[in-house]
């Protein structure tokens, strides 16, 4: 009789193993059966177009939404709209480990600044015990700086070493909830009028994003069977970052574009903001686990059966790179948080797991749709860039003429009017898909954070080139992390938070 934990086990080995047996098998039938590796991959192939030519759609249209969206005075449509709209309370979670001041000040100016009322705010700035005296230091400094502007300042201190929890972001906020919990009774607020947001500590929030919040919020004809989602832009110190930093980051935006407009697979992802009675309900954020951000949709998700969704929200919240102050070390840095995001895998296993307890109480298509979502995507990630580099040219390698005899494939194919033409095939798919690419790049022009004038213009050419690294940033800074984080999964080598090193500025 197999056990709970080997069962569990199983489905955590099941997402890496598929990674590895596509990879393995490739390889084999490459060799052993080229012929039929070279029709797989071009169907592969224009498969692949047709995605492009999907995501370049969706980008276009989440572009639009989003340059309409950032022209309206949501303050103004919100009082002119919704007349009762202060009933509505905001509490804004801000997790802080080793940030320096400067940077924590930043994002709560922002907030500050909003357009909107920040007497309707609620700011919770939870620290972590074992960061004990910087902690303080930054609780004393903003309560110093921002008592007065908002309805309440409240600091909370994480414990290290509770029982049945990883340190990190998720146990942290987790604690922090249930501190808030108490105090939120107190004030007898209605839990549907309570709007929760969590903020990465670096942050910043577009001036109108509390007003198109609530005006979402107000409007949404369940708004507590929803989490809300910006644009995710990481350009606060985009022009001191080297390029595949900035190539990177410009992807991680993009694709939270296309998700946005999509929205059949929309999960949440970094800073975003729901009801305080859909947090109660899924029994807080999960402490145990580093995918905190889409963890509670799931969790929502399973609360409520199936009945839950992500909204869009088309106005942009600015984050940092990863960036060091070194090259060598910002590299680093993308590689560990690409593993980071890419752990998300953790989500599969548990998907099934607590699937396969809800029975017909869920319904079976939206089982398999977000098992499909997760698996599918990390398979994606791990292997889309390798197999369109690698396998195009394996099999006509392992027939090629160069290729000692006890190397070469058994069928000889060389003299194939598919073998000489597949390379021409290839090249002519790759380079439709290049569309995604010049699109991504001009694309990318309207996000730039205006450019200091430290820096001189021709940077901007250097802004379009760039794109030229994608190919390589998504094998060895996509690829490899992704496999890295699947295989430790596989081995049952789990991965901690760690937490990302973003500098401001050169020194």
């Amino acid at each position: 009789m197999i056990t709970d934990y080997q069962l569990y086990r199983l489905y955590e080995i099941l997402p890496g193993l598929s990674v590895w047996l596509t990879f393995v098998l490739g390889i084999f039938f490459s060799w052993y059966r080229p012929i039929v590796v070279i029709y797989l991959i071009i169907l592969f192939d224009i498969y692949w177009v047709l995605k492009v030519v999907n995501y370049v759609v969706y980008l276009l249209i989440a572009s639009r939404r989003y340059h309409i969206t950032t022209r309206i005075d949501w303050k103004a449509k919100l009082a002119h709209e919704i007349a009762d709209y202060q009933r509505y309370h905001h509490v804004i979670f801000l997790p802080i480990y080793n940030e320096s001041w400067d940077v924590v000040k930043t994002t709560i100016e922002s907030i500050s600044a909003s357009a909107y009322d920040p007497k309707q705010f609620t700011l919770v700035v939870t620290g972590e015990a074992r960061m004990g005296k910087h902690a303080k230091e930054l609780f004393t400094y903003i309560n110093q700086t921002f008592a007065r502007q908002f309805s309440d300042i409240v600091t909370v201190l994480h414990p290290a070493h509770l029982p049945d929890e990883i340190p990190g972001k998720g146990s942290n906020i987790h604690y922090a909830e249930q501190q808030m919990k108490p105090y939120i009774d107190k004030n007898e607020w209605n839990y549907a009028n309570v709007i929760v947001t969590v903020f990465d500590t670096d942050t910043i929030c577009h001036d109108q994003y509390f007003a198109h919040l609530t005006h979402l919020y107000a409007r949404h004809p369940r708004p507590t069977r929803s989490s809300f989602q910006p644009v995710a832009l990481y350009n606060n110190n985009l022009w001191e970052s080297p390029a595949i930093l900035r190539v990177m980051a410009f992807g991680t935006t993009f694709w939270m574009m296309t998700s946005l407009a999509r929205q059949d697979a929309l999960v949440t992802f970094s800073s975003h903001s729901m009801s305080w009675q859909a947090i109660v309900d899924a029994g807080f954020h999960d402490k145990r686990i580093v995918s905190e951000d889409s963890r509670i949709f799931y969790q929502c998700l399973l609360a409520y059966n199936g009945d839950y969704e992500v909204t869009p929200m088309y106005l942009p919240v600015s984050m940092y790179t990863v960036r060091d102050y070194s090259w060598q070390t910002s590299v680093k840095n993308l590689y560990k948080q690409q593993r980071r995001w890419a752990w998300g895998a953790e989500h599969i296993p548990f998907l099934m797991w607590e699937f396969g307890k809800k029975g017909k109480e869920f319904p079976f298509w939206k089982k398999f749709k977000w098992v499909f979502v997760e698996w599918e995507g990390k398979w994606s990630w791990a292997l889309v860039p390798i197999i369109l580099t690698l396998f195009g040219r394996l099999p006509l390698w392992f027939a090629s003429e160069r290729v000692p005899d006890w190397l070469r494939s058994p069928q000889d194919i060389a003299a194939s009017a598919l073998f000489v033409n597949a390379p021409h095939l290839l090249g002519q798919l790759m380079t439709l898909a290049m569309a995604g690419l010049l699109v991504s790049a001009l694309l990318s022009f309207p996000l730039l954070p205006q450019r200091p004038s430290s820096h001189p213009k021709h940077l901007y050419i250097v802004m379009v080139l760039q794109w030229l690294l994608l190919p390589i940033s998504m094998i060895f800074i996509g690829s490899l992390p992704a496999l890295d984080a699947l295989t430790h999964m596989m081995r049952g080598k789990y991965l901690g938070f760690n937490v990302s090193q973003k500098k401001r500025q050169q020194i």
